[in-house]
């Protein structure tokens, strides 16, 4: 008995901690990226292509995403299946809160599935997408995620899948600062779920613009606001002005 309490003791940790570390912060950066389709497509193409040169992408795609990822949402998958719903006896705001987080968790898993698949792989092009894998391709990355986000069901998927990775990660971050004893006394978590929560909601709405940004010029900023023109002429100076 103590050999398994130990050893479910440790995976539990290793789920939280691969949350947080490299999946979280892989997130920010993957957010903070595609952020930069808001500047056209040479600025994002150019960010696609730094990523691609990366010393050792694979080693790091490999032991830094794909392994933490696959160990991460299968156990996930595993405490979803063991957990005890008991929303129906106490409607508090902790249990409805558990409950979506294990939500979103198996809904991600399909989602990341095919994203990874599509994007990194080129694979769904039978459904009516680009069969262009985006790895590989870097002066094409625009082009091929925005043919694609010219389907609304996909356009409004991706914003699902942002919307759902950033509120697992927001509030992953909570549970994590809890049961790791960062977190003590009621105030201190009160407090540390509401920054939680607008972390969720910045990333969600960086990550709904860049969505948008794929279609037109800006996503959902005001292109005065953004500045897009001075950038994209910025980057490229003898394009042709647009009035």
């Amino acid at each position: 008995m103590a050999n398994s309490i130990s050893k479910t003791f440790i995976l539990r940790k290793l789920h939280q901690l691969t949350g947080i570390v490299p999946l979280g912060i892989f997130f920010f950066f993957h957010m903070f990226t595609n952020a930069k389709a808001m500047y056209g497509e040479k600025v994002f193409n150019e960010a696609v292509a730094d990523i691609h040169h990366l010393p050792f992408l694979l080693f790091i795609e490999i032991f830094g995403i794909f392994i933490p990822l696959l160990f991460h949402s299968i156990y996930g998958i595993f405490i979803s299946a063991e957990a005890k719903v008991n929303i129906g006896n106490y409607t508090y705001l902790r249990n409805w809160l558990y409950v979506f987080q294990r939500i979103t968790g198996i809904f991600l898993f399909f989602f990341i599935l095919f994203h990874i698949l599509h994007f990194r792989f080129g694979v769904f092009g039978d459904l009516g997408l680009t069969s262009i894998k985006v790895s590989g391709n870097a002066d094409k990355a625009f082009a091929i995620v925005s043919a694609d986000f010219q389907s609304l069901s996909i356009l409004v998927l991706y914003i699902l899948g942002v919307g759902a990775t950033a509120w697992h990660l927001g509030y992953g971050i909570f549970l994590f600062a809890v049961d790791w004893g960062i977190l003590i006394g009621e105030k201190a978590q009160k407090a540390a779920l509401y920054t939680c929560a607008l972390i969720a909601l910045t990333l969600f709405a960086i990550g709904t613009n860049a969505a948008f940004s794929f279609i037109r010029p800006c996503g959902l900023i005001p292109q005065p606001i953004c500045g897009a023109e001075k950038q994209i002429e910025a980057t490229n100076p003898i394009a042709p002005r647009r009035f």
